[in-house]
């Protein structure tokens, strides 16, 4: 089977379902879903190479790889947060902010304009440096993976009737927790800075695409 990044990305939503469905099924199931968790963030990383390297790259896989993308982060997010591990508008932010980036990605796309290129959405260079930049995408995945898996080793040696680590005292506890709430606001607020440009820079596509309704409204009363 030739492998397309679209097949990649597909693999990967599949393989992060997996991981969430074990977490909370015993000890060595949460591990197991740590290993998957993680292979899921290295398949996000390679559908983006096998798109550059084989110049597979096309608006609609980049749609897909954002909509992977969105997949992930919510059912990771969701979980952790239906188990009390983080809070519960954590997904609600992500849900948010995904769908008000991805509604005016949807506007530009409509209006000409591409992910990347000459004819990209973002035009200022801070933009493209926070969204598009291989560092901030890299870093952005390194913060999601190091959250998810962090999360899921907490739920694996402290958490249930076979945690590895047992009874531990109360102060290496609420360590551990406070590790866990850096991590994950840390990534959400990442995830905030990273959505800025989308929001600044879309609102011109938003604003026209409101001009041309109302135009298209007054049109018949003006004949």
């Amino acid at each position: 089977m030739r492998w397309t990044p679209n097949k990649v990305t597909a693999l990967r939503v599949v393989v992060g379902f997996v991981a969430v469905a074990l977490f909370g099924r015993g000890t060595w199931a949460n591990l197991a879903a740590v290993v998957l968790t993680v292979a899921s963030i290295v398949l996000d990383a390679l559908d983006g190479h096998l798109a550059r390297k084989k110049q597979m790259a096309t608006p609609l896989g980049a749609q897909i790889d954002i909509l992977g993308d969105r997949m992930i982060e919510n059912m990771f997010f969701t979980y952790f947060a239906v188990v009390g591990m983080v809070s519960l508008w954590l997904p609600v932010l992500f849900f948010a902010r995904g769908a008000a980036t991805d509604f005016l990605r949807g506007l530009a796309l409509k209006a000409g304009h591409s992910g990347w290129g000459a004819h990209a959405m973002l035009q200022t260079w801070w933009g493209r440096g926070l969204v598009a930049s291989r560092w901030s995408r890299g870093l952005y995945a390194t913060l999601k993976c190091a959250c998810f898996c962090y999360l899921g080793l907490e739920l694996a040696l402290t958490r249930g009737p076979v945690a590895l680590l047992g009874t531990i005292a109360g102060e290496t506890h609420l360590t551990i927790r406070a590790i866990a709430q850096i991590l994950t606001w840390a990534t959400a607020a990442f995830c905030l800075l990273r959505g800025l440009p989308v929001l600044i820079e879309g609102w011109q596509y938003f604003a026209r695409e409101a001009v041309a309704v109302r135009t298209r409204k007054s049109s018949p009363e003006a004949a």
